[in-house]
């Protein structure tokens, strides 16, 4: 016969596992905002798979959405790769941000040409970003819940407002507008969105708001406005990013958080390779400074409920970053919660403790 013990031993539950597989971000966060991650289609199937629906409960297409990739000639589109993101999604119940659908990067070689390779006025131009928007939110209409329509239209020469695009040398600003316009016609539902990095540096902050205000004003339907959050270990402070938040949403819009990672390295832009000699090492002292600037904004992004409506990673974990490749080609970064095992790191401690 056993003893009393013996049985209590038999017949309790089997102890949780590290805490990864029981509660994820999106629990830690339900009653503040939805938790999102950039995916490919890769992403979808074993341990990147499961890691996903563990922690995060709304989805970007981190390429498969962009103009190039989905619209690649003019009277062809590829759908393979987005279908297969927002079927994951909606077989598991998670929301699906769309990106983007006019940006001066990644456009396909036609868009701007005529047929004798010459440019396009500015008619033809506006009528094929319509068919494109069209016809891409008007197939996921009322599956995509937000849409980045403008994404970077505001110039890195601090001294004009908008980048020297071949939209805006064709266009002028009307392209902006337009977007905007063709995007709520196509789905009337859907939250959309202007997206820009390098938006807490205050000269950039306050062309952002420049635009964003001629947009309101002119009741564009316009009603979000996406923090890239491309940052690093080095900057934003908090007082830079509680002034942006501050600054965006007081134009009534909604703020999203939209691409969220925190490198190691210094911000650099312009594309270099690996000098010699130069560390691309995650040393103890970085990681612990890494995992305090991820404290202190996500400290932000709480003070901030009712305000920010979703927080997306860029990419799921350090091993899949975009950063691994830009802007130094072969240069290994680690810019997210969880590392190239899809363990979480020091960061992912302090983005779900709520008592600091």
């Amino acid at each position: 016969m056993l003893k009393p013990f013996a049985l209590l031993f038999i017949f309790l539950p089997a102890c949780p596992d590290n805490g990864l597989a029981q509660k994820g971000l999106k629990d830690y966060y339900k009653d503040y905002f939805p938790i999102g991650a950039s995916v490919t289609p890769r992403s979808l199937s074993g341990p990147d798979a499961d890691l996903i629906l563990r922690q995060f409960n709304s989805l970007t297409p981190e390429n498969a959405m962009k103009m190039g990739p989905i619209h690649p000639e003019e009277n062809r589109y590829y759908w393979k790769d987005a279908d297969s993101i927002v079927s994951f999604a909606q077989a598991h119940g998670l929301r699906v941000r769309g990106h983007n659908l006019c940006w001066h990067e990644n456009t396909p070689r036609w868009l701007f040409k005529d047929s004798l390779g010459n440019p396009v006025t500015k008619e033809v131009l506006l009528r094929r970003l319509k068919d494109h928007i069209m016809t891409v939110v008007g197939r996921y209409k009322g599956r995509i819940y937000a849409w980045d329509v403008v994404n970077e239209a505001i110039a890195d020469d601090s001294t004009v407002l908008l980048r020297n695009s071949l939209w805006y040398q064709i266009c002028g600003d009307e392209f902006i507008i337009k977007a905007f316009e063709y995007a709520h016609e196509a789905d009337p539902a859907a939250q959309l969105f202007y997206n820009d990095y390098n938006t807490e540096r205050p000269e950039k902050r306050e062309r952002v708001y420049r635009l964003l205000k001629q947009l309101v004003d002119a009741r564009v339907p316009i009603t979000g406005v996406g923090i890239q959050a491309h940052w690093s270990i080095y900057e934003p402070s908090e007082k830079e990013l509680v002034t942006t938040i501050r600054r965006f949403s007081s134009l009534g819009l909604n703020v999203q958080i939209t691409e969220l990672d925190i490198s190691i390295y210094p911000w650099e832009k312009e594309r270099r390779e690996l000098r010699p000699g130069e560390s691309d090492s995650l040393t103890t002292e970085l990681e612990q400074r890494q995992a305090e600037q991820y404290r202190k904004v996500f400290a932000v992004f709480r003070h901030f409920k009712g305000v920010l409506n979703g927080v997306t990673f860029w990419n799921v974990s350090d091993r899949d970053s975009w950063l691994n490749h830009y802007p130094v080609r072969g240069r290994r970064n680690y810019p997210l919660l969880f590392d190239r095992n899809l363990q979480p790191k020091k960061a992912y401690e302090e983005v779900t403790r709520f008592d600091k």
